[in-house]
């Protein structure tokens, strides 16, 4: 009996670690992602483009403080990504 207990929560405990897509040990514990790689990708893919476009916004508006009163057009740059299509809008002043 002594020699059962340990060998089942070995195989317990490698059959857990086997099914995790991610297990992460941390200050808040351990915690376990099951996520495959390719949503982990689109996760990453998502935050990479929110951040894109907060500092897009930014520069805009920074952009159009400055250059009021010049001659200004707007670009619109389309490129594909995993998920789609993504729309880029730049204004250009001569």
């Amino acid at each position: 009996m002594k020699r059962i207990i340990p060998a089942l929560v070995a195989v317990l405990l490698a059959g857990a670690g086997a099914s995790a897509q991610s297990l992460n040990i941390g200050p808040g514990g351990i915690s376990v992602d099951p996520r495959t790689q390719r949503e982990r990708a689109i996760d990453r893919e998502i935050r990479r483009e929110e951040r894109w476009r907060e500092r897009e916004r930014y520069e805009r508006r920074r952009d159009w403080r400055a250059e009021r009163g010049r001659d200004c057009r707007t670009i619109t740059e389309t490129r594909e990504t995993p998920r789609g299509e993504v729309r880029r809008t730049t204004r250009v002043c001569d």
